[in-house]
């Protein structure tokens, strides 16, 4: 008789529970977690729709607030109803002036930035954003600032562009180099076509295009905030 009941009360131990009922906070909790998950998935959507859409009254209106979403995180180099993927290779590298022995300078050699990105992409499952885009999208903001001619700014916007550029390459090189410090620092950028499918009958691409910029003066304001 006692085998019995022991027997009875293991099996209700181990049947589901599924007259069990959550209380009123446990289901007021979930209710408002599911309606917040639900309201925020709808406003991201809804944001990234705004963004890859051709422009309208509604994107215009709000366009600070989908770009807060959207950048710099899910941002899209493309358009919609209109894909225009990158035709070109875009590699930019700097190269830093020290002070050396005496009070002389020393010139050092050209540094792969776009170079050292590609390393930390290649081979893993899960890129950071960073290493994907900082750097052109920092390129891309002084290009869109700056007349190539003479490399003067053609906006308001075009000294914060250089400082923006500046500040990436210097966090990445550092105050010193060798032990002496940065004194200067410039900046090339070469633009290679890519070459079109043997099939399509197009002429090869022309010649890599290098850019160099002037050389920018370092100070210790530029390292202001970096880690």
């Amino acid at each position: 008789m006692g085998s019995g009941e022991g027997n009875g009360a293991d099996a209700d131990a181990d049947r589901p529970a599924r007259d069990r009922a959550w209380s009123a906070p446990a289901q007021l909790f979930l209710g408002l977690s599911a309606a917040a998950l639900a309201t925020v998935t709808v406003l991201f959507l809804t944001a990234v729709f705004l963004h890859v859409a051709p422009s309208n009254a509604l994107s215009r209106q709000y366009q600070e607030q989908v770009d807060g979403v959207v950048y710099p995180e899910f941002e899209q180099n493309w358009r919609l109803f209109a894909p225009n993927p990158l035709q070109q290779n875009i590699t930019v590298d700097a190269r830093v002036r020290t002070a050396g022995e005496g009070g002389a300078t020393r010139l050092r050699d050209w540094i792969g930035l776009t170079a050292r990105d590609l390393d930390a992409i290649r081979g893993n499952p899960a890129p950071s954003h960073v290493d994907q885009n900082l750097l052109r999208r920092a390129w891309d903001f002084y290009e869109g600032t700056h007349d190539p001619k003479d490399e003067t700014a053609t906006v308001a916007r075009g000294r914060l562009a250089e400082q923006y550029l500046k500040r990436i390459a210097l966090q990445r090189i550092g105050r010193e180099v060798d032990g002496e410090r940065v004194l200067e620092i410039e900046f090339r950028m070469t633009a290679t076509t890519l070459a079109p499918p043997a099939w399509s009958g197009e002429a090869a691409p022309p010649a890599p295009k290098v850019r160099e910029l002037p050389w920018w003066a370092v100070a210790d304001e530029d390292y202001r905030g970096l880690g």
